[in-house]
């Protein structure tokens, strides 16, 4: 009788032993998960991201090194290396490896963002009520408030 007490209590140490396990392992298994989505997958977003801009570099496109340098790309003359210019010294030609280059600037994308820099401030001078023609009118006011105080100011 005592031997089948203790083989009892040997059968449900084990079950909830096994239980523990289970919990455990599950838990792991959500950590790396979670490890996944939060690390390994927008590390391989910003490395795909990376090869694309380096293989859509070419001549004519401005560009800032890792080291805070900014230049305009001569040429390519293969995959892994780029002949940057720096400054207005057409002398300064230095080839370099593209996984130097931090940023691309293509050359007509800084006049595309000066223009949609403008149409966001005339709607917001236009959700502010004034349009074109006032800032004019308020420009030309204050140019001859201006001339009024230096006049008076003689």
């Amino acid at each position: 009788m005592f031997n089948l007490a203790v083989l009892t209590d040997a059968t449900t140490t084990t079950a909830s032993t096994s239980g523990g396990m289970g919990m455990m392992l599950f838990i792991i298994i959500i950590w790396i998960v979670i490890m996944y989505f939060m690390i390994i997958r927008p590390n391989k977003k910003q490395t795909q991201k990376q090869s694309e801009m380096m293989a859509s570099i070419k001549p004519g496109d401005s560009i800032m090194t890792t080291s805070g340098f900014y230049g305009t790309v001569i040429g390519v003359p293969d995959d892994d290396t780029v002949i940057v210019e720096f400054g207005n010294n057409k002398n300064c030609r230095i080839p370099m490896h593209k996984k130097a280059i931090a940023e691309v600037e293509k050359p007509g994308s800084a006049a595309e963002e000066t223009e949609t820099e403008e149409k966001s401030d005339d709607k917001v001078q236009l959700k502010l009520g004034k349009k074109k023609s006032d800032k004019k009118s308020d420009s030309e006011a204050s140019d001859t408030s201006s001339d009024a105080s230096s006049e008076s100011d003689k």
